[in-house]
């Protein structure tokens, strides 16, 4: 080897390195023929520096005339300042480039099946069929970069602030968390399976319990589900748990630790204290349990002003408490025109709605849907109520409590779209609170709300037997700009009251200890108070990076039929494979 030469990144050169005799190896990016001259921008992982071939260097430049997109290469050459009018400004190696003396064609490359230097999106399904090529590009680098980034300052700040970093098993005992395990054959033991973890929930518990005190660790985990732009059935998250605390500890805790990361991975400050919500103030304002704090639109209720009116409609459902109408301002909505608005009803008919009442705030009057039914004196209490001005409309949505709650939201979401409120490089955190422990489900039975592991608010305990639905959960969620990053919540640490939450979920003492036994067992040896939190790692990382699929910040994801295009994955095995498991295929009846 050549030590005169000095191996540097691609990235890495400045007009400082003038003169300077350097080594470059990487891709090639870009070739351009100019006047006798081949320019090729070479990259790496860290940049692109631009090396040139002159006709002057013989065999080199008669090498370089066979270089074509990704061809790996190493090249030696003395850096020198670019000619005066060709800098380029938008690259950090742009002042300079380096005059190849050698030139070594590492590998070649067949025609990419998309142009890795360009701007322009390839489709998904081709990105992810090639993802070793998709991985090369800038943005992806740039993501996976970042998401390392976030992970090495989680890190850093729970072993600075006491915590420990322990594994747990990726091969457990099938228990129900709300979504569907993957299940793991038992080859030892036919007949019987393992379960991949939906989350380690019961372990980091039981680590408690172990008395380890304070636990983090970054998790895999799985669950067989539909997925989703933020969803995988493999993914990963942050994981947390302390023994001795109470809700706000917790949550003071993982406010500081994401404030934490966010200046040591992003360089970016976040607000001290995060604000706060309670579940229902969010839905009633927001109309989600995951608010977009990233603008200010709020749902204005605004039934008792249509009361006893000549709208019909909103006058009937004003007579109970177990209806909302809707208000929600459009700044500027009265520009839109009557086809505008149509389009508009026709998709809050796709969000559930049975229609959609507007009104238009114009120079010369109300108009709209319903503007017959809005006189001067209801005009300026709507004004009042929801902030509109002369230019903007004001959207209606008039239905059962819970319905016209979720569409309302969801317009919310639609308008703050159409008018660029939802900055990708803003971040509106804020906690989410007081959701209730227990909801029913479509076909009358009670649930838990998130998991049952979840302990009540202190003296809510009698209400397991009279009124279940009105327990309120000491439960929160951290929520970034519309998207929960993750849940926590204290645990029940006592066996008798985990007992009595299985029960009240319609379990019977036999089905208790088959799927928990050994849970319960180490409830009932001095189990300390505690409880914890997991965030989304996934998920942390696509709001970081400014994206809105995490499969843009995950190195190998599956696509939307949970399917590895590139390793072909799931696929069947071998005969004998599933012999030595015990396992028969049995093919699905044919529709």
């Amino acid at each position: 080897m050549d030590n005169s030469f000095a191996r540097v990144s691609c990235g890495a050169i400045t007009i400082a390195d003038e003169g300077r005799s350097v080594e470059l190896a990487g891709w090639v990016h870009r070739r351009r023929d100019h006047g006798g001259l081949i320019f090729i921008d070479v990259r790496d992982r860290d940049g692109i520096t631009q090396v040139t071939f002159d006709p002057s260097m013989n065999e080199v430049f008669t090498r370089a005339e066979t270089l074509r997109s990704e061809f790996v290469v190493r090249v030696r050459g003395s850096v020198r300042r670019r000619p005066a009018g060709t800098e380029n400004a938008k690259l950090a190696t742009g002042e300079v480039e380096v005059p190849a003396a050698q030139l070594e064609i590492l590998n070649e490359s067949k025609t990419p099946p998309f142009v890795i230097a360009s701007d322009e999106e390839p489709a998904e399904e081709l990105r992810l069929r090639y993802r070793y090529l998709d991985l090369r590009r800038p943005r992806m680098q740039r993501n996976l970069t970042i998401r390392h980034r976030i992970i090495k300052a989680m890190r850093d700040y729970f072993d600075e602030h006491g915590f420990i970093e322990i594994e747990t098993p990726n091969l457990i005992k099938p228990t129900p968390e709300g979504a569907r395990d993957y299940l793991v054959p038992s080859r030892v033991h036919q007949g019987t399976f393992y379960a991949l973890p939906q989350s380690p929930q019961i372990l980091k518990q039981i680590l408690m319990i172990g008395g380890l005190g304070r636990y983090m660790q970054i998790a895999r985990c799985f669950r067989d589900e539909d997925p989703r732009a933020d969803r995988q059935p493999e993914f990963t998250q942050l994981d947390v748990e302390l023994t001795f605390v109470q809700q706000d500890d917790v949550i003071e805790v993982m406010e500081d630790a994401m404030r934490s990361v966010w200046q040591r991975a992003l360089d970016e400050t976040i607000p001290d204290p995060l604000p706060r919500l309670t579940y229902a103030e969010a839905m009633r304002r927001y109309g989600s349990d995951k608010p977009d704090l990233r603008f200010d639109l709020e749902l204005m209720d605004v039934a008792e002003l249509f009361a006893g009116g000549g709208f019909g409609l909103f006058a009937g459902l004003a007579e109970s408490d177990a209806n909302r109408v809707i208000a929600l301002r459009w700044p500027g909505g009265a520009a839109l025109s009557r086809r505008d608005f149509d389009a508009v009803t026709e998709l809050a008919k796709t969000f559930g709605a049975k229609g959609l009442a507007y009104i238009s705030l114009a120079a010369d009057g109300v108009k709209g849907s319903i503007a017959r039914f809005v006189d001067d004196a209801l005009a300026a209490k709507l004004r009042e109520r929801t902030g509109a001005q002369d230019g903007d409309a004001i959207l209606f949505v008039g239905d059962a409590s819970r319905d016209a709650t979720d569409v309302a939201g969801r317009l919310r979401l639609e308008i703050g779209d159409r008018l660029g409120l939802r900055d990708p490089k803003a971040f509106a955190f804020c906690w989410v609170l007081g959701f209730p422990l227990f909801e029913r489900e479509d076909d009358g039975t009670i649930t838990f709300t998130h998991h049952p592991f979840t302990a009540p608010l202190p003296g809510q305990e009698a209400l397991f037997d009279t009124d279940p639905l009105a327990i309120t959960a000491q439960h929160y969620d951290l929520v970034l700009n519309g998207y929960e990053l993750g849940s926590g919540s204290i645990r029940n640490h006592t066996a008798d009251f985990q007992r009595k939450v299985f029960r009240r979920l319609g379990l019977t003492d036999e089905q208790i200890e088959d799927r928990f036994g050994f849970f319960m067992e180490a409830l009932t040896y001095g189990a300390p108070p505690h409880g914890g939190m997991a965030l989304g790692l996934d998920r942390v990382a696509m709001l970081a990076c400014g994206e809105s699929n995490i499969r843009d910040v995950t190195a190998f994801p599956k696509n939307q039929a949970a399917r590895d295009v590139m390793m072909d994955a799931p696929s069947t095995v071998p005969d004998q494979s599933l012999k030595d498991l015990g396992i028969t295929i049995v093919e699905p009846p044919k529709t």
